[in-house]
Formats: structure tokens, sequence, C-alpha cells
């Protein structure tokens, strides 16, 4: 039987998604250990993409209460020509930009709830997935896309996908240059969820245009952890693989975003649940705990930790708690910027 409440909110739950484990036993779980050439390789990743232009080609907008949406064209490593969606704020200034990010759903319409109103936002679709980029650049099905090009760490998805979020940062730069009255430097923040949460964590750490993030039940972290263990997300897939393939290992740990957390240097909302058969919590709060290391560390992160009561899942007390994660992302936004100007 499931630890109460569980039982009763899920009652025909596959697997226990607490894993065993109660808050101060995630509060333990360290992300993993980091593999010669991490920080290396990510850095020249990174190095790399800041020297694509982005090439923007821009739609017409659409007023959505508040902003002006519109649909862009960008330019990503390799040639590869994503789409995403460009929301402006239709009166008053902008004092910071925002990537982001998504499931692994994909997204079918921006959405504003973590959203200051004095943001514009880039909402980039990861390759291969709906609705804008749906089979291009890798499979639309996401038990095929999180193993694409998992036979190397310089073709696999995540580390792609994550690259490709300092593409769109690039983006949303370079369509603001030409807009009157936006400030010479804007600082930019992230906010990802689940697949998002994870590829944000990957990304941000290397790239000193984000000044902050949100990373809300993020994946792809402690794969120690993850890959011991079934759950009915994107990580079963790969767990699966892996007991086929140990050589693949190799590349999850490059890719782990547990580690790439420890080089976090801005100040980093991350949002765990104690409950989750999608994302198994271990590993989200491997990312937390990742972040929490880097401010031991005096790297400039600085963890602010929000639990929720069950991830991936509807369950009593959620609009409450998800109404006050939107909230303090806007703060923390907020606060982030502060600190940088």
């Amino acid at each position: 039987m499931l630890p109460a409440p569980y039982d009763a909110w899920f009652p025909d739950s596959p697997l226990d998604g607490t894993y065993g484990r109660d808050r101060d036993g995630l509060l333990a779980v360290p992300p993993a250990a980091e593999p010669a050439g991490f920080a290396d390789l990510w850095r020249s990743w990174h190095a790399e993409a800041r020297t694509v232009a982005a090439d923007v080609v821009a739609e017409p907008a659409a007023r959505r209460g508040a902003r002006d949406v519109r649909v862009v064209t960008f330019t990503a490593a390799g040639g590869l020509r994503l789409r995403a969606w460009l929301a402006l704020p239709a009166a008053g200034p902008v004092r910071v930009g925002i990537v982001h990010g998504h499931g692994y759903g994909g997204r079918d319409a921006p959405s504003f709830e973590r959203v200051p109103r004095d943001a514009a936002v880039i909402f980039p679709v990861a390759r291969g997935l709906g609705s804008l980029n749906a089979g291009v650049g890798a499979p639309d099905v996401s038990t095929a896309h999180v193993l694409a090009g998992i036979e190397d760490v310089a073709t696999y998805v995540l580390g792609r996908c994550a690259v490709d979020l300092w593409h769109a940062a690039s983006a949303l730069q370079e369509a603001l240059a030409g807009v009157a009255g936006m400030p010479a430097v804007l600082p930019l923040y992230y906010v990802g969820t689940s697949f998002g949460g994870g590829v944000g964590a990957l990304a941000v750490p290397w790239d000193d245009r984000f000044v902050g993030a949100t990373l809300e039940v993020p994946s792809f972290g402690q794969y120690d952890e993850r890959l011991a263990v079934r759950c009915t997300g994107s990580g079963e897939s790969q767990r699966r693989y892996v007991a086929e393939h140990p050589e693949a290992r190799a590349v999850l740990a490059l890719t782990d975003a547990s580690v790439a957390a420890t080089h976090l240097r801005v100040p980093t909302r991350v949002e765990c649940a104690l409950w989750d058969v999608h994302v198994p919590p271990p590993g989200q709060f491997g990312v937390a705990n990742g972040v929490a290391a880097a401010e031991r560390a005096g790297t400039g992160a600085e963890l602010e930790l929000a639990v929720h009561s069950a991830g991936h899942a509807e369950y009593p007390g959620q609009a409450r708690e998800l109404a006050d994660a939107f909230a303090a992302t806007r703060a923390h936004v907020a606060r982030a910027v502060a600190r940088a100007t």
C-alpha cells in the first residue's frame, strides 16, 4: 500500500511515486558524480553556439490579452531552422527577457502564468516536438525522442536540445534589437518544467546572459538513481536502453542535469515533488541538491527550493500549490533581475 495520503489520491498507480523516500531522504540525494571533461564539453558547445547567427524571421503578430505574440523561426547548430513563439508587452517597458521551456508533451501555445508583465518572452519548442517543430531534427514521440542520437554525446538529443536553448536566447536578443525603447543589455531568465527543467539545468550554467532560473520538477537528474528504478516517463526508455547498451551510461553522465546544476552561478528556484511516477523524485531533488552544492561552493548560485505534494498528476490542493508557485516564480524573476542590475 502506498504511504498516506497517496494511497487515497492515486489508488490505481502502478508504482509508489515516493520511491521509498521522505523529504529528508530526498534532501540527502547527492548530485551524480561529475565525469571527466563535463565542464569543458559544455563550455565548448556554448562557445560554438554563440558564433551562430540566429537569422530570425518573424511572422505577423496577433494580440493576446496584454501581449503581442508572433511565431519566429531561427537558426540552431548545424543550420537547423526551429520555430518558437515570441511575446512582447503591448504597452510598457521591457525589463527582462525570458526563455520559457516546456514539458515532453511539447507546446501548443504560449502560457504566461510564470511571466511578469514587463517581460519579453520566447517560447522555444524543442527540436522534433509539437506543435511548431514536430519531426524537425528528432522524432516526435517522447519514447523515441529521448533516445535519439544516444550513441554519441555529440549527437544525443538532450544535449542538442540544451544547446538549442542558447540559440533561442540569441533569437530573442536579435528579435528585440530593433524594438524602440529596448534596453541595450536585457537580462535573461530561464523557466522550464519537466523536460524543460532538465535541459534548462544543462544550459543555464554556461551562459552568462542568464541571471536566474526556475526549474519545475526537472527531469534528467541523477542517473544513478533514475536508471535504478522504473517510471512511467521518458526515463523508462532510457533505463531499458541502458540495460541492453550499458555503454550509453557514459553519454547520460555527460548530460546529467544534477551535475550541471553544481555549476550554476545564478539564483535558481527548483520545484520538486514528493510523489511522482513520471519523473522520480530522487532525480528531481538531485538537481536541487546540485544547486545547493553550487551555493555552498560560492559560485553565486542561490537555491530557492519549493516542494510540491506530487508531480505530473492531479491531486487535492494542486491548484493552490501551482498558484503559489506561479507567483513565486514571478517574484524570483524580479529579485534575480534586481540583483543583476
